[in-house]
């Protein structure tokens, strides 16, 4: 989850989703209320740490922070250099997702109407066109507040809002230099926003549950425009620090050559790796009924 966020264009949500966890982080994110408040008023320590998965919730964060803080220089480099080959990888994994993850949805009426909605709700937010706008504490709050509600959701990327904001570098060199004057607005941003938000999600996939899981497949196939490995740069700008940032782009058609076959295999692994994964998941699950 982790090293996708980092990624403009794709979600951390699709990686929980892809992995099978998505349902048990947003019960854990949820337990953040007035009862755990209350449990840890009167120190019941034990209660309050199972009402919040404590267990499941700080080895992910551990995860998903390691992810960013050891990654980051990684991914971004690979974001700039070799755009292709990654989004081919992230490609394959969100297109095989999709077919996993699609067989859990409602396919009436109801089910496809959602799936529309959600892909053209994510089509015209992956192609919108970049702000900008201050790095002051307060803008960095409430960006992180609404970033992390987009990190959330399968298919679309929190980081690629943060780019749309006008955010994303600043908040990726905060990062690479543990600047506090941006990271703490911004994580409290994003612990707000992700409390708040949890709620009505979890609320939605309990009430009508085929019905947001088609609005999800429809988010993460809407988002495959801007995962699309081959693109033309339309418009691009330069930031304060001499960094390329692209403001427009298209699709483009897949060059032949080397360059094509290594984009093809890292597809196929991602769609491999995800398979892998809901197949492992079975088999750990029939262990565990048979024991």
């Amino acid at each position: 989850m982790g090293s996708a966020d980092v990624v403009p264009g794709v979600s951390g949500g699709s990686m929980a989703f892809i992995l099978g966890i998505y349902g048990q982080l947003l019960e854990a994110v949820s337990g953040f209320d007035l009862q755990l408040l209350a449990l840890l008023r009167h120190g019941r320590w034990r209660a309050a740490a199972a009402r919040v998965h404590l267990d499941f919730l700080v080895p992910l964060l551990a995860g998903l922070l390691s992810a960013v803080l050891i990654l980051v220089r990684p991914i971004t480099w690979l974001y700039e250099v070799h755009p292709v080959f990654l989004f081919a990888f992230f490609f394959g994994l969100i297109v095989g997702s999709i077919v996993l993850i699609a067989r859990h949805a409602h396919w009436g009426v109801s089910g496809l109407v959602a799936m529309a909605a959600g892909a053209a709700a994510a089509f015209v937010f992956v192609t919108r066109v970049p702000v900008t706008l201050p790095h002051d504490p307060f803008t960095v709050f409430w960006s992180g507040a609404v970033a992390i509600m987009a990190m959330i959701l399968p298919g679309v990327s929190g980081s690629f809002l943060l780019l749309v904001l006008g955010q994303y570098q600043h908040v990726m060199e905060a990062v690479k230099g543990l600047d506090p004057a941006t990271l703490v607005p911004f994580a409290l941003g994003c612990a707000t926003g992700l409390i708040a938000f949890v709620r009505l999600l979890r609320w939605l996939l309990e009430r009508w549950h085929g019905q947001t899981v088609a609005l999800l497949v429809g988010f993460m196939a809407g988002s495959l425009w801007k995962i699309w490995p081959f693109r033309t740069v339309l418009e691009s700008t330069h930031n304060a620090r001499g960094k390329l940032i692209v403001l427009r782009d298209a699709l483009a058609a897949p060059p032949d050559g080397g360059s094509l076959a290594v984009a093809l295999l890292l597809g196929a692994v991602g769609v491999a790796l995800v398979v892998g994964l809901e197949w492992l998941q079975h088999r750990v699950g029939v262990a565990e009924m048979g024991g």
